[in-house]
């Protein structure tokens, strides 16, 4: 005599891994957004220390033009006598959709932002701008 499951045994355990299922892929759905935008303000963090190193050098933050290449080499040697013999970064960064990460001077603040998923200034939820000033919160 063969010992094998049954149709309805068989039921029974397709429907409990059905409820499981149920359960868990809600949780792990988004998840994988969630890191990217929690990297994207990892990242940022340290540009902002780079940012940082650069103004205690030269007393100022780059201008917005200047962007985030001042951090790379010196934008005007004139204005900028202090500036450090190596670069403040290595690499212009990009955050968790590899877009370049905008830099902005306000006064004497400034803001990094990242344009998010849908790689646009602007939209919702997932597609939402990240910004540095925010990501402290």
């Amino acid at each position: 005599m063969k010992k094998a499951f049954s149709l309805l045994e068989l039921l029974v355990v397709i429907l409990i891994l059905g409820i499981l299922a149920a359960f868990v892929a809600p949780n792990l759905i988004g998840v994988g957004e969630k890191a990217k935008r929690d990297l994207v303000c990892s990242q940022m963090s340290s540009v902002a220390q780079a940012l940082k190193m650069f103004r205690l050098d030269n007393g100022t933050y780059p201008d917005t033009e200047e962007g985030l290449q001042a951090l790379m080499h010196n934008p005007d040697t004139e204005k900028y006598p202090n500036y450090s013999t190596q670069p403040y970064l290595e690499k212009m960064p990009k955050d968790s959709w590899r877009t370049p990460i905008v830099y902005v001077k306000e006064g004497d603040k400034f803001d990094l932002i990242s344009y998010g998923a849908d790689r646009k200034e602007g939209g919702e939820g997932e597609a939402a701008d990240i910004y540095y000033s925010r990501c402290q919160k």
